[in-house]
């Protein structure tokens, strides 16, 4: 009788579980990581979109492309010796990394009068050379009205580069 006793008791205490060789196994994996350097922009020194000088007529529209070449629609002339030029920006950060590019439209206004804008930026997208350095330029389309009032214009607008 106690060697059932014995037997029933054995039966009933837990048992670590022991694996047989080759029923597990164990391997080291790898982690990484990159820091990417900021994408920095920065408008050229001296660099401005200039729609020129012109005669506003019975309005129109100036334009001037992103390689800085102008041209008038509607009634809008130029005036001689009138000069367009585009905008242009440099772009730095982490070498051979491609990057978006938008602008913003904007207006121009002389205090009392407005004058709005469109843009087009030379390149949607582009990449940072070996050095990461890059640059685009910014032209636009001016809309004219008629007899619009003589003077000076200024205003802005905003350039927006970003990693893809």
């Amino acid at each position: 009788m106690k060697k059932i006793f014995v037997s029933a008791i054995a039966l009933t205490l837990p048992v670590a579980a022991v694996a047989a060789p080759g029923d597990s196994d164990t391997a080291t994996g790898t982690a990484t990581a990159t820091v990417v350097a900021p994408i920095e922009l920065e408008h050229d020194a001296g660099a401005a979109l200039s729609f020129g000088s012109f005669l506003a007529g019975a309005g129109g529209t100036v334009v001037v492309t992103p390689g800085g070449a102008g041209s008038v629609t509607g009634d809008v002339e130029f005036v001689s010796g009138s000069v367009n030029t585009a905008d242009s920006f440099t772009v730095a950060g982490d070498a051979n990394r491609s990057f978006t590019i938008s602008a913003t439209g904007g207006s121009v206004s002389n205090g009392t009068e407005t004058m709005t804008f469109t843009t087009a930026v030379s390149s949607a997208s582009d990449t940072l050379d070996t050095n990461g350095d890059g640059s685009f330029t910014v032209g636009g389309t001016l809309t004219v009205a008629a007899d619009q009032a003589a003077g000076d214009y200024t205003g802005t607008y905003d350039a927006t580069v970003a990693y893809n």
